[in-house]
């Protein structure tokens, strides 16, 4: 059969065109690098009621954390990693604590940087360590946290039977109350710490009244208040936060009780000056930990430029949290938690809050314990206790300088 050969030359030219005329085909397109891995991070605080801007500023310092990680950029073997705050409100109350902790779980987070109270972390806690996810919380002090001994739970902050001692032999030493009065808001926080606080001042030969309770809500302690005033105590101590620790002091002054108030950590924040007014100049109070403004410089010029504050407590803790999930997962080139957990256990990390390692239960080794006072509206640091020695934050300053140094290099 003959084509026509006007036909015949379409067909030679088509095929011309489609061959280059005799020129080489076009390379291949590069292979696409796969796509980033999202690895979710979990935080757990109260972002409503009393404590909401304690809870703030522990997601804070996680968040930092992580968008820094993204900004540098972090790669767990061929793939790059975006890590991503799951930010969780369990409003400082434990079953809200555990349903978002199965939330998480569920989400299959590699990790949980929280609770911030004793109270939702301690019954959470069991959450995550029977499903195989590592926890650390950047703010709960009661021991029990980590003497349950379970698997993956840590925690970057003293104990309350660290911090206790540590505000009851200042107060011994500075106040030398001869009876003093203790008052708790009946949370594991808040009575584990005045435990630990009463046995060291009995220790010492106080005398310690009997103990007088509220609850974390509470807002009117007149009547507290009046029957302590009865037996005229030479000091005062308050184991709860400054939401209840505030109006306490407030009240106490206005009812012309004029003995010195203390409190541990949960109502050392600038906060109290707010709620109390200027009955809370002069208070003495504990932190589990460095003052902030003792943590790493880079830190909180972080921070302020992030979120246009300053932080207020235990960011730097939670910050150096969601740091060493970050840190074990590259160890372990892998995010997940059987995985990089054995690295989380052994590590040791220059942090915003200086050198972290944990011990078998958990624990954080070594861990600091600062005292305050209320100066001009704004909490003062008077000492940080470190190895058993009292130093200023001057003096502490000049003993972490050479550890920030070599790390550095």
């Amino acid at each position: 059969m003959r084509f026509p050969v006007k036909t015949t030359c379409l067909a030679v030219a088509s095929a011309l065109l489609a061959f280059g005329c005799g020129k080489e085909a076009p390379p291949p397109k590069a292979e696409q690098p796969p796509a980033p891995l999202v690895v979710k991070i979990g935080h757990v605080g109260p972002l409503t009621g009393g404590i909401a801007h304690l809870g703030k500023d522990n997601e804070n310092g996680a968040r930092l954390a992580i968008d820094q990680a993204n900004a540098a950029g972090v790669k767990l073997g061929d793939r790059q990693v975006k890590f991503e705050l799951m930010a969780e409100d369990d409003q400082a109350d434990p079953k809200i604590g555990n349903t978002v902790a199965q939330k998480l779980v569920d989400a299959k987070v590699a990790g949980v940087v929280g609770h911030l109270n004793s109270g939702t972390t301690i019954p959470a806690s069991a959450v995550y360590s029977q499903s195989g996810i590592p926890m650390i919380s950047g703010s709960a002090t009661n021991p029990a946290l980590t003497e349950q001994k379970l698997k993956g739970i840590f925690r970057v902050v003293g104990r309350d039977d660290q911090q206790g001692p540590a505000i009851a032999n200042f107060l011994v030493a500075q106040v030398k109350p001869k009876t003093a009065a203790i008052i708790d808001d009946a949370t594991p926080y808040g009575e584990g710490i005045a435990n630990e606080v009463e046995k060291t001042l009995k220790a010492a030969g106080v005398k310690v009244l009997p103990r007088e309770k509220g609850t974390d809500k509470t807002t009117d302690w007149k009547a507290v208040l009046t029957k302590i005033k009865g037996k005229n105590p030479d000091a005062v101590f308050y184991g709860g936060m400054d939401a209840a620790g505030g109006p306490l002091l407030k009240q106490a002054r206005e009812l012309k009780i004029a003995v010195p108030f203390a409190y541990g950590d949960g109502g050392c924040t600038d906060k109290m000056a707010e709620l109390a007014g200027a009955a809370a100049e002069g208070m003495l109070c504990s932190q589990a930990g460095i003052p902030v403004q003792a943590a790493g410089k880079a830190f909180l010029d972080g921070y302020k430029s992030a979120f246009k504050i300053d932080p207020i407590l235990y960011a730097p803790f939670t910050y150096d949290a969601a740091n060493l999930m970050i840190a074990a997962m590259k160890q372990a080139n892998s995010a997940e938690p059987a995985k990089y957990l054995p690295a989380l256990e052994k590590i040791s990390h220059n942090g915003a809050s200086g050198r972290i390692e944990f011990d078998e239960k958990g624990d954080r080794k070594d861990a600091e314990m600062t005292i305050f006072t209320m100066k001009n509206g704004k909490i003062t640091p008077l000492a940080i206790i470190m190895g058993g020695k009292s130093m200023t934050l001057d003096q502490y300053a000049a003993a972490a300088a050479p550890a920030a140094k070599a790390e550095k290099k």
